[in-house]
């Protein structure tokens, strides 16, 4: 019989923080391990519930929600994150500049596809979220990356970017906050960003779904604000984390600029909105009631908050690590902690960390799954109470101890 294979079009996308080392867990849970998973930024097996309001808010519109609905959102929730942006400043975002998704992820998937031709350069963060890079591969394109600096507290380096500009480069991704560093890029940083996909007539895509989730006084400035009227930006958020719903599946995406430039992509995206049918109608419902009610994020990213407390506590422990540095978040939900080669020489780092998981029963995601150059990374979810984070990074490094 004639083998069936994956599409050529898989070749070379990756999507590690999901790959052999979550195979691996699940064989481990089979024979009756007991994992801790912190590689996925998943809020509710932590402990932590959506706000009441918004429960009860898709709870009472579900009968009303069991057709389909316009493909690019209800009105309602569209109206909401239109609002949320003029009270940010971009008073020109109307109901029309919004879709609405099955989270970022979705979103991601369908703009892209919308916009990269076979050859197209996207200029992506080391590290990065791996979605942007595997979807940029997925849709034809190359995903060009541009570093950011460690020692620079995770800042892009803007010469870096410049050097890497090419007559086929067509747009500059942005992740702020960062996942997988946690840095938050300052006013003049997202401006200059900005203003290199000005002078080099790029599209901005802003992935700002962490907007909210800000610590020690970071302040998150939007890149659609630095984009004016003269660059095309689009904006990708949504409820998944400051609002610990992310099995609702509820994100959007806002396009600003100059969009009469942009009708020919802006139908294809609409397209693909269309043949998907919407998103997700029950969550949709959702979003007016977050972004318009009682902002309790607040609450956990301050000092005593856990999102505060348990980032910084797990930087603090992987700092009293002998060879392993990490730079404080400054917003997210991650610590991304450096290995030193000189201590810890590691060739393969997902071999690295499917060791650590036999070892202590710990499942982190190796630095190179975020398209990083080097194997002297991991990132480390700090989602656990600080009792279990005490716990998972002691194990951490118990494991390292041994090896060195």
């Amino acid at each position: 019989m004639r083998t069936i294979r994956q599409s050529q079009k898989l070749r070379g996308v990756r999507y590690d923080v999901r790959g052999p080392i979550l195979v691996e867990a699940q064989r481990l849970e089979a024979e009756g391990h007991r994992i801790l998973k912190l590689n996925v930024g998943n809020t509710a097996p932590f402990g932590f519930a959506a706000p009441e309001a918004i429960q009860a808010d898709v709870i009472h519109h579900l009968p009303e929600a069991q057709g389909y609905s316009d493909s690019r959102g209800i009105y309602e929730a569209r109206t909401a994150v239109a609002q949320y942006y003029q009270s940010h400043g971009l008073r020109d975002v109307m109901v029309e500049d919004v879709f609405i998704g099955n989270g970022v992820s979705e979103l991601i998937s369908m703009v892209l596809q919308a916009f990269v031709d076979d050859g197209n350069e996207i200029l992506v963060p080391t590290p990065d979220y791996p979605l942007w890079t595997g979807a940029v591969t997925l849709c034809g394109g190359t995903a060009v990356h541009y570093a950011c600096d460690e020692s620079n507290g995770w800042m892009p380096d803007l010469a870096d970017i410049e050097s890497k500009i090419t007559e086929n480069t067509h747009a500059l991704v942005l992740i702020n906050p960062n996942n997988p560093t946690g840095a938050v890029y300052s006013k003049e940083m997202v401006e200059a960003l900005v203003d290199i996909a000005r002078r080099h007539d790029l599209v901005i895509m802003a992935d700002e779904i962490y907007e909210k989730i800000l610590y020690d006084g970071a302040e998150h400035h939007h890149a659609a604000t630095a984009a004016g009227d003269d660059v095309l930006c689009l904006t990708f958020s949504g409820l998944s984390k400051a609002y610990r719903v992310c099995g609702y599946r509820a994100g959007w995406v806002m396009v600003s600029g100059p969009k009469d430039t942009a009708s020919e992509f802006l139908e294809g995206l609409t397209l693909l909105a269309n043949m998907r049918m919407c998103s997700n109608v029950p969550a949709q419902h959702a979003i007016q009631t977050a972004l318009g009610g009682y902002q309790s994020i607040d609450e956990l990213i301050v000092p005593g908050g856990r999102f505060y407390e348990q980032t910084v506590l797990a930087d603090r422990l992987l700092n009293e690590i002998p060879g392993v540095t990490s730079v404080r978040p400054r917003g997210a939900l991650y610590c991304f902690p450096r290995l030193d080669p000189e201590v810890y020489p590691i060739d393969d780092d997902e071999e690295f960390v499917i060791e650590l998981l036999r070892a202590k029963k710990i499942l982190v995601t190796h630095g190179t799954g975020f398209n990083w150059t080097a194997p002297d990374h991991f990132r480390l979810v700090t989602l656990p109470d600080v009792e279990v984070l005490e716990e998972a990074i002691g194990r951490i490094a118990e494991f390292l101890a041994a090896r060195r």
